[in-house]
């Protein structure tokens, strides 16, 4: 770095020492928009263009036009941002018993009756630690209930390394909006896309939870 860009490096350091602020990177975000880009955006080259649209011209010299810069994405990207949900989840920890890596956390609580077998139970804890993760996906596709899924997301940059675990309350704060990873199912559902829309909990899954009533008809002998 030399010249106007070693003084440009040095005034940003120094804004981010004196302003600090957390910053959180954003998937896709919009950048300014040259000449050239409205031009390819108008099929048209950048003189015509100049001369057909004066004031967009103008606006873009000035750095006042700024356009999303996003990339085609699969369906089924295996992304960092899981999708859980909370109204399909029994506990079992099927997730964490496959997870090669062992970054998969989960604590329940035993509430309810107790069933000569099996039992109801309630989430604690549930940590995946991302840092760690290599988004394999075998905890999506041991998930007997499609209670967990992989997100679309890729950007999750931190400054501490606890920060990389996601929690139980951000996976029930996080968005609806699962992968098509090893679910068939939402590939098959008409228009429906990962980047676009959320989905409900009884639309995410092939089958659905078993009620109190349903696992207490199974297990307990009349």
């Amino acid at each position: 770095m030399y010249g106007l860009g070693l003084i440009k490096g040095l005034g940003i350091t120094l804004k981010n020492i004196l302003f600090f602020q957390r910053i959180n990177t954003t998937q896709y975000p919009d950048r300014k928009a040259s000449i050239i880009d409205l031009a390819k955006l108008d099929n048209k080259n950048f003189i015509s263009y100049a001369f057909t649209n004066p004031m967009k011209t103008l606006k873009s010299m000035m750095g006042m036009i700024v356009i999303s810069d996003k990339v085609d994405q699969h369906p089924r990207f295996r992304g960092e941002e899981f999708s859980w949900y909370e109204e399909r989840c029994t506990g079992c920890a099927s997730c964490a018993k496959f997870c090669p890596l062992g970054i998969i956390k989960i604590v329940t609580d035993q509430t309810g009756k107790n069933y000569a077998e099996g039992q109801n139970y309630d989430i604690e804890t549930f940590d995946i630690d991302i840092g760690r993760c290599m988004f394999c996906g075998l905890c999506v596709e041991a998930c007997p209930y499609d209670a967990l899924h992989m997100g679309s997301g890729f950007e999750e940059g931190q400054y501490k390394r606890n920060d990389l675990v996601i929690d139980v309350e951000r996976l029930k704060k996080a968005e609806k909006k699962p992968s098509h990873w090893f679910r068939p199912h939402l590939e098959q559902k008409d228009n429906y896309s990962p980047f676009d829309e959320e989905i409900a909990w009884d639309k995410a899954g092939r089958h659905q939870k078993p009620s109190n009533k349903d696992l207490k008809n199974k297990w307990i002998r009349k």
